[in-house]
């Protein structure tokens, strides 16, 4: 038989085993734990490096990019030629608009010349007043409102079509006297095979039936177009030199359609009757 204490002595080391069983488990629970936030954070600073180095070779990558980038074109771009033309004289462009299309008062029997004279020369274009009324009657009204002086030739195309394009007051292509005027003489004997030959000053439009406006270009060489464009004027031999002067000047985008490398501005424009 058992005695007391015997029997207290019996708990009390029963107690103190279960007390380092309580430790040694929670030791074991400890290192496990310890162990699972090891690899986790093993993970997360590897994952790092490898971003970070990933991050470093990607920036490095597009440094080296970019580099090419900035070096490449200002070595293989053309060089941009001189400009051929003037300062522009001292002036302001008009801004008036006008709500309707003027008074049809241009004489049909009468000849018309209009005189461009531009920072890169004089432009002289005889006006076919019988075959395209609107449009001449149009262009002695604006000329005589100083509507086109002052206003730059916005826009040449160096690929597919030959034009320069004038007749802009804002120089963004978007501009007009506030009216529009119809489309006349898209069958002029000129026009063969699509073609607007060189020397031709036609309308520009929207791509819709007559919507021409101040909008005009010059053809500098035999351009393939659809006969849409109100063709009303052919350009002097002497004019045609100034454009082929400000053409071979070339444009700003390199792509063939742009704004002319040339400073073509339009001092004056003047029609005159004969």
């Amino acid at each position: 038989m058992v005695s007391q204490e015997q029997r207290r002595r019996q708990l009390a080391r029963e107690k103190f085993l279960r007390q380092q069983q309580r430790r040694t488990d929670a030791r074991r629970k400890a290192r496990v734990r310890n162990s699972v936030i090891a690899s986790v954070l093993a993970v997360v600073v590897i994952g790092s490096v490898a971003l970070y180095t990933t991050d470093v070779l990607k920036g490095d990558d597009d440094t080296k990019q970019n580099a090419g980038a900035e070096v490449t074109p200002s070595a293989s771009a053309p060089s941009k030629a001189p400009d051929p033309c003037e300062k522009p004289a001292e002036g302001k462009v008009k801004t008036a608009t006008w709500k309707k299309e003027p008074e049809l008062t241009v004489d049909k029997s009468a000849k018309y010349t209009m005189k461009l004279a531009t920072t890169c020369g004089d432009i002289d274009i005889a006006l076919k007043a019988s075959a395209a009324p609107h449009t001449v009657n149009s262009f002695d009204f604006l000329a005589d409102k100083g509507y086109f002086d002052h206003s730059k030739c916005h826009r040449l195309t160096t690929n597919g079509i030959y034009v320069l394009q004038c007749g802009d007051p804002t120089g963004t292509g978007t501009g007009g006297p506030g009216y529009t005027i119809p489309d006349e003489n898209l069958k002029d004997k000129s026009l063969k095979a699509n073609t607007y030959p060189a020397g031709t000053v036609a309308m520009a439009n929207t791509g819709q039936k007559h919507t021409g406006g101040s909008q005009f270009f010059l053809v500098y060489q035999d351009s393939q177009l659809p006969p849409s464009y109100t063709p009303f004027g052919t350009v002097s031999e002497s004019g045609m030199k100034v454009l082929k002067k400000i053409a071979d000047a070339g444009e700003s985008t390199g792509a063939g359609d742009g704004a002319p490398n040339a400073t073509v501005v339009i001092d004056k424009a003047t029609v005159t009757k004969s």
